[in-house]
């Protein structure tokens, strides 16, 4: 209370002073006019003007500071006056002049014409000056105590548009003392030679490494938040070698909002170097298709479930049901949303295995909900290698009775959360989630009155148990940082990407579809860790060594994301496309469902070989079985 009152008594204090200026400043230039009028020698005004300015001055300044308050001229902050408040000075005199004249005429003034017109004039420039005078001393100020200081930050910003703008202006006339602006970087030809805000553009994007030579500089701040994918990628790559720190502007969206600001910078991270642009999506279509509904995330207080309840709980849903057998990570998700939607949002969150028929045959029923999406699944491909059972007893067997369930549920939509290791797969995870996929198709030919679809999309980027996080942890211990195979490539993604495909293909589905993301490039995972390490700020195989431990059980050097049988057709998203679905026996396949439960029972049994019999591109080790059998 205290604070809050000493500010706001400070700021009247401030307008106070700003208003007897305004009023000294009106007094003088008008007296000032008339000794103009008469070659600066006030002894020959003669008596009547004396006279017709002491009776116009008490009108003159009454009108001025009230058109000046009318016009919020007292309220701005002037140390950062922009053309918004210039505007609102021209406004407020042209008014002025309105008023000036019903006065004049009011009082039936007879004054030299050159007086009212310079007076006018002098009086614009004057106030206007006071109010700008303020910014003009900081902007020096700090440039010439910045240039003093040792430990600042001399940076070069990339982008001399909006974004650019905005961040300069501020570094200027804020308090960052440990920060000045060198240079800018942008590559439009048309720019190079000119300034932004006093500080010189001064070349394109291959004039970086040279410029950071010539003006010393160890800050970098990309603020292009509209770049595509591979020009970002092109300029980042630049940049990733000088050893300066990296920043960059979050997002175009953040511009929009006008929200570019020094607080908004983040450094930049490895998802910048993906060379991809985001995927898009028509967030009004897909948020009204799921407005209103009862929607049920299984595996909801994992990676990709937990964003998916998050951008579901935007839609404002009937009602949002989560459904994980971790109650750590359902609790989390749960008091994300409670903390920020409150009594608005109609949550229930419920501890369960999708393996277990009776507990979600009684979800179903009780919330009978018209979207599933079915996220809970094993997906550590070494894991799964030593435990294949597991495996087809939660992603296959868990899939099987959650899409059953839903049918006899009356649900709409069941969405599977599907990966590009289905595709020829040479690890069990992988083939698990192909017969996933397969239990997807088949349960859609067997119950029209539900639409059930697939989502396949590449490796999530900061998910649990991904590379990033792994190399993050590897960093901060100082090394080694561990490859599997120099030449492994991988797609890649960010977790809101994903689960913007996934919203997308509940909007999309009519049922049967597997639905691909466009991923762009591949990328190779040591020139990952490579970057990472850069991006941290040491060099590889110097400050951070590599070792190359050799591909594990079940891991390939690429991975496809559809198989060449499946074809492929585009939806309306050009990153978006459709996998057609592969025939096959429903009725043999269900029969093979069943051996593979029976057998997932038992620990030392076959169940490789009998996912190799259904998915026939799977072709396991079964070395190491035999090996297990021979020693005992």
């Amino acid at each position: 209370m205290g604070k809050s009152g000493g500010t706001g008594l400070k700021w009247i204090h401030r307008a106070f002073l700003l208003l007897l200026a305004d009023a000294f400043t009106i007094a003088f230039v008008y007296y000032a006019a008339l000794v103009l009028r008469f070659d600066f020698r006030p002894w020959l005004i003669p008596e009547r003007y004396l006279q017709g300015y002491l009776w116009a001055m008490p009108y003159w300044i009454t009108v001025t500071l009230v058109v000046f308050y009318g016009c919020r001229l007292y309220h701005s902050i002037w140390r950062l006056a922009s053309v918004a408040e210039l505007q609102a000075i021209l406004t407020a005199y042209i008014l002025l002049i309105f008023a000036y004249a019903g006065g004049a005429l009011f009082m039936e003034l007879r004054m030299p014409t050159s007086w009212y017109l310079m007076g006018y004039i002098m009086s614009f420039c004057l106030t206007t000056g006071i109010r700008f005078s303020y910014r003009l001393i900081r902007f020096y100020t700090n440039r010439s105590g910045m240039d003093h200081s040792k430990s600042q930050d001399r940076v070069m910003v990339i982008g001399a548009g909006q974004a650019g703008q905005a961040l300069i202006k501020e570094m200027i006339n804020s308090n960052y003392t440990d920060v000045k602006v060198c240079c800018i970087i942008d590559d439009n030809p048309n720019k190079k030679g000119r300034m932004l805000e006093g500080i010189p553009i001064v070349g394109n994007r291959y004039d970086i490494v040279d410029m950071i030579k010539k003006y010393n500089i160890n800050r970098i701040i990309y603020a292009i938040p509209a770049c595509t994918g591979k020009n970002r990628k092109d300029i980042l790559n630049l940049c990733k070698d000088t050893g300066c720190r990296m920043q960059t502007v979050p997002g175009v969206y953040q511009l929009i909002n006008g929200e570019v600001s020094v607080n908004t910078l983040r450094d930049v991270e490895i998802t910048d170097l993906l060379g991809r642009a985001q995927v898009k999506v028509n967030n009004e279509e897909i948020l009204q298709s799921i407005s209103g509904k009862t929607v049920l995330v299984t595996g909801g207080g994992g990676s990709i479930g937990s964003e998916l309840c998050r951008q579901i709980a935007v839609a404002e849903p009937k009602k949002l049901v989560i459904f994980d057998i971790y109650e750590n990570n359902a609790y989390d998700i749960q008091q994300e949303l409670v903390r920020k939607y409150g009594d608005e949002l109609d949550l229930d969150v419920r501890i369960g295995s999708v393996r277990n028929a009776n507990r979600i045959n009684w979800i179903m029923q009780n919330y009978r909900p018209d979207i599933v999406f079915h996220a809970a699944a094993h997906k550590h491909v070494p894991l799964m290698e030593d435990s294949p059972n597991e495996a087809i007893k939660n992603n296959v067997i868990g899939t099987y009775k959650t899409a059953k369930a839903a049918a006899e549920a009356g649900v709409k939509k069941f969405v599977l959360i599907s990966t590009d290791k289905a595709v020829n797969p040479t690890n069990i995870m992988g083939a698990s989630k192909r017969l996933c996929e397969m239990v997807v198709q088949m349960m859609n030919r067997k119950n029209p009155g539900t639409d059930y679809v697939a989502v396949r999309f590449g490796n999530v980027l900061g998910s649990n148990g991904s590379v990033i996080p792994l190399f993050k942890k590897q960093i901060a211990a100082g090394g080694p940082v561990t490859v599997t195979d120099k030449n492994i490539i991988r797609y890649f993604m960010t977790i809101p990407e994903a689960v913007s495909l996934v919203l997308q293909a509940a909007y999309y589905a009519k049922g049967g579809e597997i639905f691909v993301l466009d991923m762009g490039d591949p990328v190779r995972i040591d020139d990952m860790a490579r970057n990472l390490i850069r991006l941290s700020g040491y060099e590889p195989d110097v400050d951070i060594m590599i070792e190359y431990t050799g591909l594990r059980p079940g891991e390939k050097l690429y991975e496809e994301l559809l198989m060449d049988e499946e074809g492929m057709q585009d939806t309306e998203n050009e990153l978006i496309h459709i996998g057609k679905p592969i025939e096959m026996d429903d009725e043999k396949f269900e029969r093979q469902l069943e051996e593979l439960d029976e057998e997932s029972h038992h620990e030392d049994g076959r169940i490789k070989e009998i996912v190799a019999g259904i998915v026939e591109t799977y072709k396991p080790d079964l070395r190491d079985r035999s090996k297990k059998k021979s020693s005992k």
